[in-house]
């Protein structure tokens, strides 16, 4: 499944009670802070009501396929 990235760009102090746990739910506590979701209907759907107060990108897909490897004992 794809992931979308996340990020709140403006405050929810002046939002909706309601708004503000919708930014809580998709776990962003503080100003320019970045999560990374699956991308799935109840994701989209939060977005959409808080899209005024969060900016979405697509995540890179280089990033999943990222491996990690680890040296051998004569490269040590």
């Amino acid at each position: 499944m794809a992931k979308i990235k996340i990020t709140l760009s403006k405050s929810p102090i002046n939002a909706q009670p309601r708004q503000r746990k919708v930014v809580q739910a998709l776990g962003l506590r503080k100003m320019h802070q970045t999560v990374e979701l699956e991308d799935t209907p109840a994701t989209r759907g939060a977005i959409a009501k808080v899209s005024h107060l969060v900016t979405v990108s697509e995540a890179e897909a280089a990033e999943e396929n990222k491996k990690r490897t680890v040296p051998s004992e004569s490269e040590a």
